[in-house]
């Protein structure tokens, strides 16, 4: 049955481009980015950057106790890792990280009630990113108005794996809520974890049809640093991708793509490329709390990408951008002081 949808007003704006490719760095800011990498948490928090650093990709969960009385999981994503709100607020003190934005968990699936409680609770630390419903009926698109305008969520996230079997992301449902959230001025992640080569069709035809429609591209869209000829090509089509300006990348969940162990130093190349091509204003840190903790620690993961920096020699005004100015300026007006 054919999905019918109201038409939309969309708000066909031009958006800012960004200058190209970055040159070679200068020797004395490539020096203080190495010592960057070496100082402490508090050293790098409030002595480094001017501003506050934010975590652009974590989730939060509801303990098995508030599961149980208020907060149930979607049967069969039962979580096997502790993910409140209580222990991230521990990792991000001992990290120094100022605020962050949540990811609707696939554990709570559709049902965002825990997460926007957390919102409503600390509304200076986080903003939300609500998980898109594809649904034939198109009944997800009146769930995306109410969760941005009513709850205050400001990103969706697109994962192609829950759309209807055969059905791809530009299908009615797809254009429409990605059409919806330009409308709304929320950012659109998508989440590749089996590969941007099988989904870099559908991110080019949404970009190109609904160009005021802001895109995230979920941990460096599961780019591993590249090694054989496939994985070449797929790493150039995310460079490729920098020709759309709404396009941003998160430098996130490290461990999921690297090859090495901790600090992951040969995602230092892909960090390279990744603000050549885009530059370091479009491009976030995120931890993917609460993964992140038993791979290296919650404060280790964010210590990384400054050690990472360091390593691909940007100076310290793009390790700025990383840490929290480039998400900052995409939320505006969020984690006020």
């Amino acid at each position: 049955m054919a999905l019918r949808l109201s038409p939309l007003t969309l708000l066909i704006t031009s958006s800012s481009s960004y200058t190209a490719k970055r040159k070679l760095r200068l020797q004395t800011s490539a020096t203080k980015a190495k010592a960057m990498a070496t100082k402490t948490t508090t050293t790098t928090t409030d002595s480094s950057f001017s501003s506050k650093i934010i975590d652009s990709h974590l989730h939060v969960w509801a303990s098995p106790e508030q599961a149980a009385n208020e907060f149930p999981y979607f049967p069969g994503n039962e979580p096997t890792l502790p993910g409140t709100v209580d222990f991230l607020f521990e990792c991000m003190k001992e990290a120094g990280v100022d605020g962050a934005l949540i990811v609707q968990p696939i554990n709570h699936k559709f049902d965002h009630s825990l997460v926007t409680s957390v919102l409503k609770k600390y509304p200076s630390k986080f903003v939300g990113c609500l998980l898109a419903n594809p649904a034939e009926d198109g009944s997800g698109i009146q769930q995306l108005e109410n969760l941005i305008l009513k709850d205050g969520y400001r990103a969706v996230r697109f994962n192609p794996y829950l759309w209807p079997s055969s059905q791809k992301m530009t299908n009615d449902a797809g254009k429409a809520l990605f059409a919806k959230a330009g409308e709304l001025g929320a950012p659109v992640g998508f989440m590749c974890m089996q590969g941007l080569n099988l989904h870099i069709s559908e991110i080019e035809e949404l970009c190109l049809e609904f160009p005021s429609t802001t895109v995230l591209l979920d941990h460096v869209a599961f780019c591993k640093p590249p090694i054989t000829d496939a994985e070449k090509e797929t790493f150039s089509l995310l460079l490729k991708l920098s020709r759309f300006p709404q396009v941003y990348v998160k430098f996130s969940a490290l461990f999921r793509v690297t090859r090495r162990p901790y600090p992951y130093e040969d995602t230092s190349e892909l960090l390279s490329e990744v603000v050549s091509s885009y530059g370091a204003n479009r491009v976030m840190w995120g931890s993917d709390f609460p993964y992140v903790v038993p791979e290296c620690g919650y404060k280790g993961g964010k210590e990384a990408v400054v050690h990472l920096a360091g390593k691909a020699n940007l100076p310290s005004s793009d390790v700025e951008w990383i840490l929290g100015r480039t998400v900052m300026q995409l939320f505006a007006g969020s984690w006020k002081t």
